[in-house]
């Protein structure tokens, strides 16, 4: 017999939408069992803390549609993100802080509402630092929402997605791309000289640059980019180029340059 978490879980992805194959590969548990659970043939689902809960500590998944928002978060915080615990150890309260270039006001605003979306109960901080703004939250369940958190730096230990991350960027990978252009990315021109006749010529063109030390980082950031049918290369060991006109423009649709 599963618990009654596990039960009460898996009844709450199903009622975001997911397939039952997909809630069975989250949480563990034959397809079967699943479409049993979600018809009522078993188990009617516990009462859920729905204070506490999250996707990893309790009952029910706590993310609110859209889950884009978190897909676009999700990305801003591998690229510019980190955990860290606040105050006394025994409170266990976790402190989220992304840091944005106050060259682009728009991304500091859509950091800010994007951290309110996927925690509405907790006040979302601006403080100013030397060029730039640091968006910061406090939650008892931000590594449960960001299970990539860990010590030292990301590029020196494993970055990989939870089953039910990859669901949600799988379902939205454009607004993941967005975050990881919009935190390690830009879209900017290239300038380039060539000589003819005697004369230098000079032209340009748009593309996009994903610059990360992580090696899962820049794996996880090329995996999205060919879902979404985008043709990419790497032009250094840390660095995706998307350079093609047709690339670029496909990139367009979903990332578009900081504001």
């Amino acid at each position: 017999m599963h618990p009654q978490a596990t039960v009460d879980r898996a009844r709450a992805l199903s009622g975001r939408g997911l397939s039952d194959r997909e809630v069975a590969l989250i949480v563990g548990v034959p397809l079967r069992t699943v479409r049993k659970w979600r018809t009522g043939q078993r188990r009617a689902p516990g009462r859920a803390n729905t204070k506490a809960s999250c996707p990893r500590c309790a009952d029910g998944v706590t993310l609110p549609e859209p889950c884009a928002d978190y897909a676009y978060l999700l990305g801003l915080y591998l690229g510019d993100g980190h955990i860290v615990l606040a105050g006394d150890r025994s409170k266990t309260v976790w402190r989220l802080a992304v840091w944005c270039d106050d060259a682009w006001p728009g991304l500091i605003r859509e950091c800010a509402r994007v951290i309110r979306a996927v925690r509405p109960d907790n006040r979302v901080s601006l403080t100013q630092k030397q060029g730039c703004t640091e968006v910061s939250s406090y939650s008892r369940h931000w590594p449960c929402l960001f299970p990539q958190h860990g010590p030292g730096k990301k590029h020196l230990r494993r970055i990989e997605l939870a089953d039910w991350q990859q669901v949600i960027v799988d379902r939205n990978p454009g607004e993941f791309a967005r975050g990881l252009f919009h935190s390690d990315g830009y879209r900017g021109f290239n300038r380039v000289r060539r000589r003819w006749q005697d004369c230098d010529h000079w032209y340009e063109y748009p593309r996009y640059l994903f610059v990360n030390e992580s090696r899962d980082i820049l794996g996880l950031c090329g995996e999205t980019l060919d879902r979404l049918g985008v043709e990419w290369r790497f032009s250094k060991p840390n660095t995706i180029s998307v350079a093609k006109r047709g690339a670029v423009a496909r990139l367009d649709e979903f990332v578009g340059p900081k504001y």
